[in-house]
């Protein structure tokens, strides 16, 4: 039964790849409908997933969305992006438009990021070892950690670190410090594990809330902050409740049943990376989007979906449409709180 199981999942993995492949990703930038932003018009037979990994490359290219309206009702997902750049205009840089096309279009049968971790360039990735740490947030704790790491002749290549609610996750990626190269000897990433994990716990007897493990390898790894949102939502609990500088957030979930689905709407302060976080959180929580309104083109930002869970249909009981609200609100926070990120040798602290 398993083996029969397992043929045919591979039988509907080879059907999607070859529908894709008959009707490739077609992305359009468009400088000429709207006065104010670009368009970006992405069609492409539709999979799980492809809207978070088309809502990431536009992120990690540092474009602002401003407007997006979203529509995967069927086996084809067509979206429209107004986007701008870091300084409000349109596009005209022709590299960033040619990423956008390369990153988006045929050729590209699963849509990537363009940043895994944070200030490396993409061949440095290969020879990286991915940490990932989890625990209670207290003064002087990275320092420790970074001294633990030192100490253990890794070399910290960059690293990026979230907080909140009294709780921290963190990347590090580290190379061997004496061969520059990925740390492939068991015994001592379980020793790094082990005194990560003590500095972590600190005076705390709650061996529950620290936890360190070792990824992978920076090339195989996850993108980083996805990870870290599923890292926070995973330690979900732990926290304090109540770490004071989170915005206000309205995230109202309804069940919609005349219509097959849950209506999602968020009202909030408009930030950097907003509808990544929302995206993200909705389809690791194994949510479908079938139709999307967004708009932030003021200080506020709006967002309306319509949802599927991915294996239960709509969000059908209470509890369910709480969790999700509750997930949803704790992703607009977390990053709205400040972000420590740390590249080879530097030290900035910022908010989002």
């Amino acid at each position: 039964m398993m083996a029969c199981g397992s043929r045919s999942n591979e039988m509907v993995d080879e059907f999607e790849k070859l529908v894709i492949r008959m009707n490739p990703p077609r992305v359009t930038v468009d400088n000429a409908s709207d006065m104010t932003a670009t368009l970006v018009k992405v069609d492409s037979a539709n999979k799980y997933g492809t809207l978070l990994e088309v809502v990431q490359v536009l992120t990690d290219l540092k474009l602002t969305i401003k407007r997006a309206y979203i529509s995967s009702d069927g086996e084809w997902f067509m979206d429209v992006f107004h986007v701008v750049d870091q300084d409000g205009n349109k596009l005209y840089d022709g590299q960033v438009i040619d990423r956008i096309e390369q990153s988006l279009g045929a050729g590209s049968l699963s849509f990537r990021g363009t940043d895994r971790c944070v200030g490396v360039e993409a061949e440095a990735e290969e020879a990286q070892t991915v940490i990932e740490l989890v625990g209670r947030d207290r003064p002087g704790l990275l320092s420790e950690v970074f001294a633990v790491l030192t100490n253990l002749r890794c070399n910290i290549a960059a690293s990026e670190v979230w907080t909140h609610d009294g709780r921290m996750a963190a990347l590090v990626y580290v190379t061997d410090a004496d061969t520059g190269g990925g740390i492939d000897d068991q015994d001592r990433l379980d020793r790094v594990k082990r005194l990560l994990r003590h500095v972590l716990r600190g005076s705390s007897r709650d061996k529950k809330s620290a936890r360190a493990a070792i990824s992978a390898r920076a090339s195989a790894a996850p993108h980083a902050q996805r990870r870290l949102h599923q890292m926070m939502r995973a330690d979900d609990g732990n926290g304090e409740d109540g770490g004071g500088r989170s915005l206000p957030v309205v995230v109202e979930v309804e069940d919609c049943a005349e219509r097959g689905y849950t209506l999602v709407n968020v009202r909030c302060r408009d930030r950097p990376k907003l509808l990544f976080d929302t995206v993200c959180t909705l389809t690791d929580m194994q949510y479908v989007v079938f139709h999307g309104t967004v708009i932030a083109e003021g200080s506020e930002a709006y967002q309306e979906f319509y949802i599927r869970h991915l294996d239960d249909g709509a969000a059908a009981s209470d509890e369910d449409r709480e969790r999700l609200r509750r997930g949803l609100e704790a992703a607009i926070q977390r990053r709205s709180t400040e972000v420590l990120n740390r590249s080879v040798g530097t030290m900035t602290k910022h908010s989002h």
